[in-house]
C-alpha cells in the first residue's frame, strides 16, 4: 500500500467515525486532512524507498520497473543474488555487461545480510528455471541500479531456519533471530490472533477492553511478585502477577464484560510449557496394602499416601533397560521419588524386581486393574498423593518423548484437543507445614455451592468453583467464580489462610458496595500461540523473551545500579561477604 493510498484510507475512516460520533475533535481532524492530504501525500511518498516487497512480485508484474529493498540472503558467483524482506524472497539478476560494471561490483562485494536497494525490470524466468517452491519463483528482477544501504559484518550465525543455533545464542542476538522466517511467521500469527480475539469480543459480544495499572501493591497468595522501589522511604510498588483484583473491581463497577491483553509479572523462571497428554494414571493402592515392601507400606499407611501406576502400551518393544534407568534417575533427581517398572511378558507373567513380593493372585489383580497387555510397561510410584501424581505425570511425558524418538507417532501437532478440568480443591495443605492451608488457585475463588457449609468446619474438604482449560495436555487458561461477599472473603483471608485482611482493604470495601456475583477466565496467550504455531517453547512466540533464569541475554539485564542511583529510593544493597570483598577490590 502506498502512503497516498494509506492516507486516503485513514481519511475515509476518520470521516466515517466523525459522522457516527459527531465529536468536534474528529471533525477537526477530518477537515484538516481534507485540506492538506494532497500536498502532504506527495511529501510522504518521497520518503518511500521501495515500490514493492520481496514477496509480492508475480508474472502479472512482468515488464514493470520496480525498486526493492532487503537483506542479501545469498549471492552466487556474481551472477545473481536472492533478496529477502519480511514478506519473502526475490531472485535478482546481476548485470554482466560493461555498462553496468559498477552495479555488478556493488552487489558482488556486498556481504551476505547487507541491506541493499535495487531498481530493475521484472522478467519471466527462462524455461526450466522456474522455482515452484518460491511464491516469486516465476519471475526475477534484472538490475539497473543498486545501492548498499548498510554493509553487514560477519554474523554469529546464519539467518536460515535450517541452521541449528543454541537458544542462548538466539536470545543474545534476538534482533538477528527475528529476521528468520519462522520468527516472522510466529509473531505475525500472534498479531493476527490477538486482532481476531479483539474483534470477536468487542464487535460480537459487547466486551470492553480496559487497561489496568502496572504499578500496584503487594497482595497475598499466588506467584511471587516483583517489587518496584518508590521515592517514599520504605515503600514499594509491586508489579501485578495478574490483573486479578482489577477484574473484580471492574465487574463491581458495572463493566460485566471486560477483557484486556495484559502483562503478568511473576518472579519465577520460565519454562517451555509443552505438556501433551499420553495416558492415564491409575490408583493401585488396594493391590499393595498387604505387600511386604517397606516404602510401599510407608506410603499406603499415611493419610495422604497412595500407590499409582501408568501403563505404556507396547513399551517393552521400543524401550530398553537404559531408558528405564533414565526415567528412574529423572524421577529421583527432580522429585526425590522412587519409580519402579514392570513388564507383562507374553506368558502373562510380570518381569520386575517386585514380582517376588507379589503372590499370583496379587499379580493377576494388578494386571486386571491396569488392563495391561503383553509387552506393556507399567511405571509405579508410592508416596504422598500429590507428589506421586506429579512424578508420574512427568514420567508419562518423558516416556512419550522416548517412544517418539524410536519412531512412534503419538501426538499429532496439527490436531487440537480441548479439555475442561473442574472440581479442584479450594485449599491445599502447605508442604512446609501441613497443619496450615493455602489457596489452591487464589484467595478470591468462591467455594462450590454444595460445599459452602464446610468452610466453617472442614475447609480442607471444600471443592472450588475453579476451572482450567487444557489444549493438547497444556494448560492454556484458568479462571474461577469469585467470592462476592465481603464477610466470606474476610473469613477466608483472616481465619483460613492466616493472611492480614488489611492488605486487601480496598477490595473488601468494594465487596460491601453491592458487588454482584462475578467470575472470569484468563487465557495464557503465549502458551496458546505456541501450540497453534507448533513452536517448542513460548520463547519462540515472544519478540524479546527472558531466559530460563529470567535474564535478558541481549542487554544483560538485570544489571547493577550504583549507590548514587539507589539513594533517591532509600535503598542500600546488602552484599554477601564474598561479593562485598570482590566489589571492594
Amino acid at each position: 500500500m502506498s502512503f497516498r493510498h494509506g492516507l486516503r484510507l485513514l481519511y475515509s475512516q476518520l470521516s466515517v467515525f466523525s459522522r457516527e460520533l459527531n465529536r468536534p475533535w474528529c471533525r477537526y481532524i477530518s477537515s484538516s486532512l481534507a485540506l492538506s492530504s494532497e500536498k502532504r501525500a506527495t511529501d510522504f511518498n518521497s520518503l518511500v524507498a521501495r515500490t514493492n516487497t520481496c514477496g509480492e512480485l508475480r508474472s502479472a508484474h512482468v515488464g514493470q520497473e520496480v525498486t526493492l529493498c532487503g537483506w542479501i540472503q545469498y549471492q552466487r558467483q556474481g551472477l545473481f543474488l536472492v533478496l529477502r524482506d519480511f514478506q519473502g524472497l526475490t531472485q535478482i539478476i546481476i548485470p554482466q555487461d560493461e555498462a553496468h560494471s559498477h552495479v555488478k561490483k556493488v552487489l558482488y562485494d556486498a556481504p551476505v545480510e547487507s541491506v541493499v536497494r535495487v531498481t530493475g525490470t521484472v522478467t519471466s524466468r527462462p524455461p526450466g528455471q522456474k522455482n515452484p517452491r518460491m511464491p516469486t519463483g516465476d519471475i526475477e528482477v534484472k538490475v539497473k541500479t543498486a545501492e548498499v544501504l548498510n554493509s553487514c559484518k560477519k554474523l554469529p550465525f546464519e539467518i536460515k531456519d535450517f541452521i541449528k543455533k543454541s537458544e542462548a545464542l538466539r536470545m543474545q542476538y534476538r534482533y538477528l533471530d527475528l529476521r528468520s522466517f519462522q520468527m516472522q511467521h510466529n509473531l505475525r500469527l500472534r498479531s493476527q490472533m490477538v486482532m481476531k480475539m479483539r474483534e470477536y469480543l468487542c464487535n460480537l459480544h459487547g466486551f470492553v477492553d480496559v487497561e489496568t495499572p502496572t504499578l500496584f501493591k503487594r497482595t497475598p497468595g499466588g506467584a511471587k511478585e516483583f517489587v518496584v522501589p518508590s521515592r517514599e522511604p520504605g515503600k514499594f510498588y509491586c508489579l501485578p502477577q495478574s490483573p486479578q483484583q482489577f477484574k473484580q473491581l471492574l465487574m463491581i463497577g458495572g463493566l460485566d464484560r471486560y477483557f484486556q491483553v495484559a502483562r503478568c509479572y511473576r518472579d519465577e523462571g520460565s519454562k517451555p510449557d509443552r505438556q501433551p497428554e499420553f495416558t492415564q494414571i491409575i490408583d493401585v493402592s488396594d493391590v499393595f496394602r498387604s505387600v511386604e515392601i517397606g516404602f510401599v507400606q510407608n506410603a499406603v499407611n499415611k493419610p495422604q499416601g497412595t500407590v499409582k501406576a501408568i501403563c505404556i502400551p507396547q513399551g517393552a518393544r521400543h524401550l530398553q533397560n537404559k531408558d528405564f534407568e533414565a526415567l528412574k534417575e529423572s524421577a529421583k533427581s527432580q522429585f526425590n521419588q522412587e519409580v519402579l517398572h514392570l513388564i507383562l511378558k507374553p506368558d502373562e507373567s510380570l518381569k520386575s524386581p517386585l514380582s517376588k513380593f507379589l503372590s499370583e493372585e496379587q499379580q493377576s489383580e494388578l494386571i486386571q486393574a491396569l488392563k495391561v497387555q503383553a509387552d506393556d510397561v507399567v511405571l509405579l510410584a508410592a508416596g504422598e498423593h500429590e507428589k506421586v501424581c506429579l512424578v508420574l505425570g512427568n514420567m508419562r511425558l518423558e516416556s512419550a518423548n522416548l517412544l517418539e524418538l524410536r519412531g512412534l507417532v503419538l501426538r499429532d501437532p496439527t490436531a487440537f484437543h480441548f479439555l475442561w478440568v473442574v472440581d479442584f480443591p479450594l485449599f491445599l495443605h502447605k508442604e512446609e507445614n501441613p497443619a496450615e492451608l493455602e489457596s489452591a488457585h487464589h484467595p478470591f475463588t468462591a467455594p462450590h455451592p454444595s460445599d459452602t457449609s464446610l468452610l466453617y468446619s472442614e475447609p480442607a474438604k471444600i471443592r472450588s468453583q475453579h476451572y482450567d482449560l487444557v489444549l493438547n495436555g497444556s494448560e492454556i487458561g484458568g479462571g474461577s467464580i469469585r467470592i462476592h461477599n465481603a464477610e466470606q472473603q474476610r473469613f477466608v483471608l483472616e481465619t483460613v489462610l492466616k493472611e492480614d485482611p488489611e492488605l486487601l482493604s480496598h477490595l473488601l470495601e468494594a465487596l460491601k458496595c453491592g458487588a454482584p456475583p462475578h467470575g472470569g477466565i484468563a487465557l495464557g496467550l503465549d502458551r496458546l500461540i505456541c501450540l497453534v504455531a507448533g513452536a517448542p517453547s513460548i520463547r519462540d512466540v515472544i519478540a524479546f523473551p527472558k531466559s530460563f533464569k529470567g535474564r535478558d541475554l541481549m542487554s544483560n539485564a538485570p544489571d547493577y545500579i550504583t549507590p548514587e542511583e539507589l539513594e533517591p529510593y532509600h535503598i542500600q544493597v546488602a552484599w554477601p561477604a564474598a561479593e562485598a570483598e570482590a566489589n571492594k577490590n
